[in-house]
C-alpha cells in the first residue's frame, strides 16, 4: 500500500465518527481495492468500523503464500 499511496505514515485528527473508509477516502482518490485488509490496532477490522481517538490503522493487500 505504500508504493500505492505515496507515503508509509499518517496523522489524522480524531473525530467521532470517524470511520476506516473515511481514512482511506481522505488518503486516496480511488476506491479501497476489493482484496484490501484494514487493522485497527493490529486487530482487523471491516471498511465500516469507526475509530477511536489513538487508534492506529494500518491498510495492506492480504498476504499470500504456499
Amino acid at each position: 500500500m505504500r508504493e500505492h499511496l505515496g507515503f508509509t505514515e499518517r496523522a489524522f485528527e480524531y473525530r467521532p465518527g470517524l470511520s476506516v473508509a473515511d481514512v482511506w477516502g481522505a488518503l486516496s482518490e480511488d476506491p479501497p481495492p476489493a482484496n484490501l485488509l484494514c487493522a485497527r490496532n493490529l486487530e482487523y477490522v471491516r471498511l465500516d468500523s469507526l475509530l477511536e481517538d489513538g487508534d492506529e490503522l494500518a491498510f495492506f493487500p492480504p498476504v499470500t503464500g504456499g
